[in-house]
């Protein structure tokens, strides 16, 4: 026997949001962060470097390096797109700004496939609301928008998304390629050439950015759901395997890409002691909120429509299948945080189809921790800019003299004029939604995803000069410049990051070269924090230590310097 759906949705629930206030959350959220910064560290200005080696002809297109050193994550089409974009750029825009746009291209393809991928996913029969006997039930299609709206809402809520989700990593083009095979998976039951070549661009856009296992694991679960799922007629039998050869089709031809580029990568890396169980679990609850506890939720009121052995309801399980591979990717790979990232998209539409099934109470709790946390959240924000400003209250400027010494607070109209029109905005929205208004299914997501994106901009705004000094390695390659002559023909490096060397050749203009190489470079900077690192260097002749220096912000990322003494 069905059980009945646990959505109970009128018409007069399902009202869309207005596309001009959706697409300015899109935009608020969308642009700060990716404007007006400069590159930042560590896995920020290391992927630009490796694009800026490409753009210069120094490096492989097929094999990139950056000061000889190839980058952790073997990715290829990251690069190749910041690369492209550098060359075709025109003079008066900067290299690191002109990377930056792809990027925000990706962003945006990412939530706009989010919300057709929610979309597609409450258009199938079992993610219907209830049918009411005298009608005036919620009709399919407004349904679904509304679904689909609440889904982007989630995803911009996500505290995760913030600061990686505005960085040029392959983590950002992992996450877009991630949600256009969600959308491409979700939509082929309903339509099929679009969502094909959608298939096929995320399948091999996610091998090409570094995560082939990845794509591997969510091609043939995508192609599981397809033909685990209970048809309703022959024809239906048909269409279905059709879809799963053809997702598995592309997903082998993605795989064996992968071996001919060299791309797989097996870094298994699992947590041994409690401290790394208990930063993991941490890092769940907080990167994905306020998603989790919404998906949580829909799992179990949905529970009816995906606890079937014929795998019914798959507005549950595609989605479930995405979180549960970018939850593995995270429990056994050591950068935790950017494999989490991939499951947002997908988590964001779980948590959606918790929507029809919230009780008004629940709702409300939901708007009244939004308010006070994003509310609290900004508030410091503009306390800690008040009082570089003007010295009151004192605390907050002293904190930041301790923390970042030697930095200089300047004022900007511009900046203060956004951010003072943000906060305006937002108590406008706190009083839109306390008010008596329809109830709509997206209205308790409004809150969250509008919080999210007043302290993204706040941050962007009022803290971006504070951001960019601790940040950026500018202010430490300023010191080194000044600890060497105008004019260096190059300079060797010994146990340098990535984004260090980085730094020296974009913000130093230097010509970097690593010290195995056996370059007679004038000068010679190594890695001061690891001793194992110059363990095997002897700073006796030729070399002479000139200078010790460090980050400002961070005195434990300390450098040394070294002046080549040739003997007479």
């Amino acid at each position: 026997m069905n059980q009945p759906t646990p959505a109970i949705v009128a018409q007069n629930a399902t009202r869309r949001l207005p596309r001009w206030a959706l697409w300015a959350f899109g935009l608020v959220y969308l642009l700060p962060g990716f404007l007006g910064r400069g590159p930042w560290k560590r896995e920020d200005l290391t992927a630009f470097g490796y694009m800026a080696e490409l753009a210069r002809g120094t490096a492989d297109w097929f094999n990139p390096t950056l000061g000889g050193v190839k980058p952790e994550i073997d990715a290829l089409l990251p690069y190749w797109l910041g690369a492209w974009t550098i060359k075709v750029a025109p003079p008066w825009l900067t290299a690191d700004l002109a990377v930056r746009l792809p990027y925000i291209a990706l962003l945006a393809t990412a939530m706009i496939a989010t919300w057709y991928a929610t979309y597609y996913l409450a258009r199938s029969p079992l993610a219907q609301p209830v049918a009411f006997a005298f009608g005036g039930e919620a009709k399919p299609t407004d349904y679904a928008r509304a679904v689909a709206d609440g889904g982007l809402l989630a995803l911009m809520a996500c505290l995760g998304l913030a600061q990686l989700g505005h960085e040029t990593t392959p983590a950002l083009a992992q996450l877009c390629f991630a949600a256009l095979l969600f959308y491409a998976s979700a939509a082929l039951p309903t339509r099929t050439l679009t969502p094909a070549m959608t298939a096929a661009i995320g399948l091999f856009g996610l091998t090409l950015s570094g995560a082939p296992s990845i794509s591997l694991a969510l091609g043939l679960g995508c192609a599981a759901v397809y033909l685990l799922e209970k048809a309703g007629t022959a024809q239906d039998a048909k269409a279905r395997k059709r879809r799963a050869l053809g997702v598995l089709a592309m997903t082998v031809l993605s795989a064996l890409m992968a071996s001919r580029l060299g791309l797989w990568q097996w870094r298994i890396d699992l947590p041994q002691a409690t401290a790394q169980w208990q930063s993991l679990g941490r890092l769940f609850l907080w990167f994905t909120w306020p998603a989790w506890p919404l998906a949580v939720w829909t799992l179990w009121r949905w529970r009816h429509q995906w606890l079937r052995l014929h795998f019914g309801g798959r507005h549950i399980w595609l989605p479930l299948w995405f979180v549960l591979v970018a939850s593995a990717a995270t429990l056994s790979t050591d950068a935790a945080d950017r494999s989490l990232l991939l499951a947002l998209p997908a988590l964001a539409a779980l948590a959606a189809f918790a929507l029809p099934t919230l009780r008004r109470s629940v709702s409300a709790l939901i708007d009244w921790f939004t308010l006070i946390f994003f509310s609290g959240c900004a508030l410091i924000i503009w306390v800690v800019w008040i009082s570089l400003q003007t010295g009151i209250p004192a605390q907050p400027a002293q904190n930041v003299a301790r923390l970042a010494p030697g930095f200089v607070h300047s004022f900007s109209l511009a900046l203060f004029l956004i951010a003072f029109g943000a906060s305006l905005t937002w108590a406008w929205l706190v009083k839109w939604r306390v008010g008596r208004h329809r109830y709509a299914l997206w209205k308790s997501l409004v809150l969250p995803a509008g919080g999210a994106a007043l302290c993204w901009l706040l941050l962007m705004t009022l803290w971006l000069p504070l951001l960019d000094y601790a940040r950026s390695y500018a202010p430490m390659v300023k010191q080194a410049s000044a600890l060497m002559p105008e004019r260096v023909t190059c300079v060797s490096t010994l146990g340098l990051k990535r984004s260090q060397i980085a730094a020296f050749q974009f913000h130093g203009g230097l010509k970097v070269k690593p010290f195995e190489t056996g370059v007679k470079c004038p000068w010679l900077i190594a890695d001061g924090e690891d001793t194992n690192v110059t363990a095997g260097f002897i700073p006796d002749r030729p070399w002479q230590l000139h200078a010790v220096f460090s980050h400002p912000a961070n005195m434990q990322e300390k450098l040394l310097l070294f002046e080549r003494k040739e003997a007479n």
